[in-house]
């Protein structure tokens, strides 16, 4: 089975194959949360099964909603799967859109609804090895400075989120 997203195909937004949306750089649907506890935010480093941006940190969680999928039930389900996190409110803060070069010959070209959990403070993670090869929690500040001294360490999505768009993030 496929994994289909909504992208825009000639035109017209359409359920796609994922891996066909990036090679072909089409502009399509994602999902990104940040889960942010007493000033710091929970950052994911990508496993490197992934089939882009292996081993890079990412915000808590970033995806593509199933074609049928709506996006905050997306964004709950990923943190489950993704980083075994239930029982947090997901809050939409906004709409983004980036384009970035992900390696490989890919392209994320993603209209991206950005949600928020906030916790009461930093928790315990145990991410899916599949998923994410570890987690950790991480001040806005010193996230943003590493970032920027050190990109490649980080997702092309997560520098632009923290330069481009953090009032929405944290």
């Amino acid at each position: 089975m496929t994994d289909l997203i909504p992208a825009w195909v000639d035109g017209a937004l359409q359920p796609a194959d994922k891996l066909e949306v990036h090679l072909k750089g089409l502009r399509h649907k994602a999902v990104s949360v940040f889960v942010n506890a007493g000033g710091k935010t929970l950052i994911q480093r990508r496993a490197l099964g992934k089939y882009h941006t292996p081993g890079l940190w990412a915000n808590a969680c970033c995806t593509h909603p199933h074609w049928d999928e709506d996006p905050q039930d997306c964004a709950i389900r990923r943190l489950r799967e993704e980083l075994n996190i239930d029982g947090l409110d997901v809050v939409l803060k906004g709409h983004v859109h980036y384009r970035a070069d992900v390696g490989g010959g890919m392209v994320e070209d993603e209209e991206v609804d950005i949600f928020v959990a906030e916790a009461a403070h930093p928790f315990g993670v145990s991410p899916n090895p599949a998923e994410a090869m570890d987690a950790r929690w991480v001040g806005f500040e010193d996230l943003a400075r590493d970032a920027q001294d050190q990109p490649d360490r980080f997702t092309p999505w997560l520098r632009i989120y923290l330069s481009e768009h953090r009032a929405l993030i944290g």
